[in-house]
């Protein structure tokens, strides 16, 4: 029978603590983002005859819509699997896109994905703030000079 001493306790644990820490850090984590209609729901969408309204009461309002007004609705579905400290890889994603002609009556139905060999890059475009990575007091002090008393409201008397 093997004997545990007091000294060899420490490192039993301390490896009994590695492993479950490895095991753990090797179990991917998948997240999903996004809702992309199932095919049996947009079958249901009659190009032709199915307008804006009709086609958010059937499948649900769209992950995004065109810039211009009254354009295109889009649905869009990710799955991103992430390990560890590796870089979040995308499983898979969807595209869904309705098209209207000028009346709002669906014009065609389109789906796409990674298997497609259609890149859909989502991205998120935020405005850059000019404060970013720039502290209180260097704001505050980076404004010296910038001072003109004769642009202060009812200076100019």
């Amino acid at each position: 029978m093997l004997k545990v001493t007091n000294k060899a306790k420490p490192v039993i644990r301390a490896l009994a603590v590695g492993s479950v820490l490895l095991t753990v850090a090797c179990t991917p984590i998948v997240k999903k983002h996004g809702y992309v209609p199932p095919p049996e729901d947009l079958a249901e969408i009659k190009v032709g005859v199915d307008t804006r309204d009709t086609v958010v009461e059937t499948i649900g309002a769209p992950s995004s819509s065109g810039v211009v007004r009254d354009s295109d609705y889009y649905y869009v579905s990710s799955r991103i699997r992430h390990y560890g400290p590796k870089r979040p890889e995308v499983v898979s994603r969807e595209l869904v896109a309705i098209s209207f002609d000028q009346r709002g009556i669906v014009r065609n139905v389109e789906r796409f994905g990674l298997e497609d060999g259609v890149v859909v890059v989502l991205d998120r475009r935020v405005t850059d703030s000019s404060v970013q990575n720039k502290g209180f007091l260097r704001q505050l002090l980076g404004n010296i000079g910038n001072f003109n008393p004769a642009n202060i409201p009812g200076a100019n008397n």
